[in-house]
């Protein structure tokens, strides 16, 4: 094989045909994804077993869908008439290697974590989410709150197989296939016929991470072209992940803020020192503290925030193998002894608590000590449950209110230097349109999410309006209007990746498009109208 020519193989011969529901009642659960993208319809789901039962579904030559767990906040999962192609019975590990697994794409990230931990592996890009599939996750780059120590899913794909619309197969190992000088890549095809196309012409921004469409640099392997790509490119049929052959010893800790500012000041610090190894660090803002008040929340984790709390910091550091929970909690309590210091000049759990006492928070904090998992569980559970609560809200005034309110979410990133800036500026567009609203996300990464809860179709509008808005801030301010979610089908999204690059990098996406499915079957209406 050429460095710079993929080839491609067969799938194999279904001896039995994908098991298909076409009963209205049975294919409503697939209408909708978490973004409660209204107007889902489809009058056939396909639920295969295989490579080769999901080839002779596209033999048929007609638009599909292809979704994982449908945590799409996008609309990226919600069907407008294809076929939809459920990968929930894909969901098998297939190979465990010494430092890595191969798996299908709809094994869950919560079954995979399991797995896991029975072998003392670990998989840090995991996102914050565990009920999303990696099909997802790589057909999104998604990333979560440990981006800042260990990256996007892309670092940490190894090799994809990749069935593409011709109803042919890729198998790409990261390496194998990269583009040439001139940014072009050749596909020989079973008939003997060649495909090439161009790397997108553009630049990404300069930014932890960025789900935007296509990916591009110089040099790159084909395996990035399909990380990402939404399913508009081809359906990824397996997946090898990197691991690390060890768990960390992690500590986590949730600590009140009184405001953005003092909030921003003690990420700065952390993000800074050099002893502290901090894996992510999530936020919370004071509307989100009073969604999960509301809700009882915190009365479930067990988790007492006073009302005048302006913001949360949740964050976790890992620690060095094999504190135990004694251990740690010995060095909280010496964090106040110079003398200290002596002894464990070197342990970053130590420096991590005289940084927090430096910034007058230390004794407010809610740790969870290493070995303390359901402690730990509780605290990002809390964390989780702030877009449960906005979704609830936002499912209920579609159902009570309008249908046509649906979830109205950001998802921008800046580079850190200029998160205050930003963080200010979202804020002001949110009231400026007088919205009912929700921050919040990896602000470690300089990622936050701002969130709507219309209550009208008129809110819906002027949401639209704000979201365009503050995604044209964080593209000023050098960031991305898409971090980690992808576009999808979500019109404010595929406006704003046309400002992010302009209309010749989209043109050059679409020339990709074009060549690797034809016909438009693939995901049709996401990322291009």
């Amino acid at each position: 094989m050429s460095v710079n020519r993929a080839i491609t193989r067969g799938a194999g011969t279904a001896t039995r045909q994908a098991r298909v529901l076409t009963d209205a009642d049975d294919i409503e659960p697939w209408l909708h994804d978490a973004a409660h993208y209204p107007g889902g319809h489809t009058t056939e789901v396909c639920l295969p077993r295989s490579e080769s039962q999901l080839a002779a579904v596209l033999a048929r030559r007609l638009p599909v869908l292809a979704v994982g767990a449908q945590s799409s906040l996008t609309g990226g999962a919600t069907p407008r008439g294809e076929i939809v192609l459920s990968m929930a019975r894909m969901d098998s590990v297939i190979e465990w290697k010494s430092d890595s697994v191969v798996v299908e794409p709809g094994l869950l990230l919560a079954t995979l974590e399991e797995k896991l931990r029975e072998r003392d592996l670990y998989y840090p890009p995991a996102p914050t989410f565990d009920g999303a599939s990696v099909g997802g996750t790589v057909a999104t780059n998604a990333a979560g709150a440990a981006t800042f120590k260990h990256g996007t899913t892309r670092p940490w794909v190894r090799a994809i197989s990749v069935l593409l619309a011709c109803g042919e197969v890729l198998d790409l190992e990261r390496g194998q296939v990269t583009a040439d000088e001139h940014g072009r890549f050749e596909l020989q095809l079973l008939d003997g016929s060649l495909v090439s196309f161009e790397r997108p012409a553009l630049t990404l921004p300069a930014v932890p991470k960025c789900s935007a469409g296509y990916w591009s640099e110089a040099g790159m392997d084909l395996v990035d072209l399909f990380i990402g790509s939404e399913g508009t490119l081809g359906i990824v049929t397996r997946v090898e992940l990197a691991l690390q052959t060890s768990r960390p010893t992690l500590f986590a800790g949730l600590i009140p803020m009184a405001d953005d500012e003092a909030a921003i000041g003690l990420v700065a610090a952390l993000r800074d020192a050099s002893l502290v190894d901090i894996a992510a660090v999530e936020y919370m803002d004071r509307r989100c503290l009073e969604l999960l008040r509301e809700d009882g929340a915190c009365e479930r984790a067990g988790v007492a925030l006073a009302a005048d709390t302006g913001a949360a910091l949740l964050f976790q550091a890992e620690l060095p193998p094999g504190m135990t929970t004694a251990e740690a909690a010995e060095q909280i309590a010496a964090a106040g002894d110079p003398a200290a210091g002596d002894a464990k000049q070197n342990s970053p759990l130590l420096a991590l608590c005289r940084l927090l006492a430096d910034h007058g928070v230390l004794d407010s904090t809610l740790p969870a000590l290493p070995g303390e998992q359901a402690r730990r569980d509780a605290l990002f559970a809390l964390r989780e449950a702030v877009p449960t609560a906005v979704n609830e809200r936002v499912g209920r005034a579609a159902r009570e209110i309008d249908p046509a309110i649906a979830k109205s979410a950001g998802d921008v990133i800046v580079p850190f230097e200029n998160f205050a800036r930003s963080l200010k500026r979202y804020r002001e567009i949110l009231d400026e349109h007088e919205l009912d609203h929700a921050v919040w996300g990896h602000i470690s990464d300089g990622n936050v999410h701002t969130n709507v809860m219309a209550r009208s179709a008129e809110e819906m509008h002027r949401a639209g309006e704000a979201q365009l808005e503050i995604g044209r801030a964080a593209i000023a301010l050098g960031g991305s209007p898409m971090s980690e979610h992808g576009v999808g089908r979500n019109e404010i999204k595929k406006r704003l990746l046309v400002e992010l690059y302009g209309e010749q990098a989209i043109a050059s996406m679409r020339r990709i498009k074009d060549a690797l499915d034809p016909a438009g079957l693939l995901a049709p209406g996401v990322l291009f109208d």
